[in-house]
């Protein structure tokens, strides 16, 4: 009973953890306003690390791979900049919504990588998954009436560097997840790599003097708020995939898009349109087939490779 209990505990704390990372996206959108789009970043980064410090403590380096803390590093920390800087970098809060959808191709993308390294056998269905999740950024970008293809090229072209770096920051994910596992042996440095991204985003501040501070509407609470999210999503994650039901947190993390769309829409006050839920909820189930195109299944699904 103690380990069911223990169990249940811990899939809660990865269920957490989710909505902790979908609310990232309108609470750092509303920092980078306050703070400068590389200065808001920065200070979140910087107390976040300091939280994940005060949890965990910091691992000596030297215990733990060198190829983990070199690519492993170097694919963590282009992420979390991508992923950062593609919202504070957006122009209005609707397109931060938006960018952040694109982020979330990442799962559709670390599936067809495993596949395509031959980590993972999958399924016909998994075209299908691919398919829809494109079609749903299509909608998503598209907005209601007029031309679809033209419309998302306007939108793409009204912000190229915030796309850019979603969609960068999508690939980056995706290699990291296909990566890590077989270079990290069971080792965690989130920590240091939490730290190591706030590093670079303040030596890119001192480049930029990109930042903001208003000394009459410092939001120092909402900064908190964000960097708990930041950091305790990170670790409630952990401690959900070592001791809680893996399959449950996995089914559960496809449906981030449209939390985050709806959370991000209440933080940041904004509508969103009915076709960008119809593009959000595409991008859930396409990831959702690609998952299912790759579970072990007789003959066809899911091998892993040497």
């Amino acid at each position: 009973m103690a380990n069911n209990a223990n169990q249940v505990r811990a899939t809660f704390a990865g269920l957490t953890a989710i909505v902790l990372w979908s609310s990232v996206v309108g609470l750092l959108k509303s920092i980078s306003q306050s703070f400068g789009a590389t200065g808001g970043p920065a200070l979140v980064y910087t107390i976040a690390t300091a939280i994940l410090i005060a949890l965990f403590g910091v691992k000596r380096s030297r215990h733990i791979p060198r190829a983990y803390l070199l690519w492993g590093g170097l694919l963590f920390v282009s992420y979390e900049i991508c992923m950062a800087l593609s919202i504070s970098y957006s122009t209005s809060p609707q397109q931060a919504v938006e960018v952040a959808m694109v982020n979330y191709l990442w799962p559709t993308f670390t599936v067809i990588g495993a596949v395509l390294l031959r980590q993972q056998r999958a399924s016909r269905w998994i075209y299908l998954g691919l398919g829809c999740s494109l079609v749903g950024i299509a909608t998503v970008l598209g907005g209601d009436g007029g031309n679809l293809i033209t419309n998302v090229t306007a939108s793409l072209f009204d912000n190229p560097l915030s796309f850019g770096l979603s969609l960068a920051g999508a690939v980056v994910w995706a290699a990291y997840c296909l990566v890590t596992p077989r270079i990290a042996n069971g080792h965690n440095g989130v920590v240091l790599f939490f730290g190591a991204t706030a590093a670079v985003l303040w030596i890119k501040l001192g480049f930029t003097r990109d930042i903001t501070l208003v000394a009459d509407s410092v939001p120092i609470g909402l900064l908190i708020i964000t960097s708990a999210a930041m950091g305790l999503g990170y670790a409630a994650w952990n401690f959900g995939i070592l001791h809680g039901n893996v399959s449950v947190l996995a089914s559960a993390s496809y449906f981030t898009p449209v939390l985050a769309a709806g959370l991000a829409a209440f933080v940041l006050q904004t509508s969103l349109s009915w076709s960008f839920w119809q593009g959000a909820l595409m991008i859930c189930i396409g990831s959702t087939i690609c998952w299912w195109a790759t579970r072990q299944k007789p003959q066809t699904q899911f091998a892993t490779g040497d």
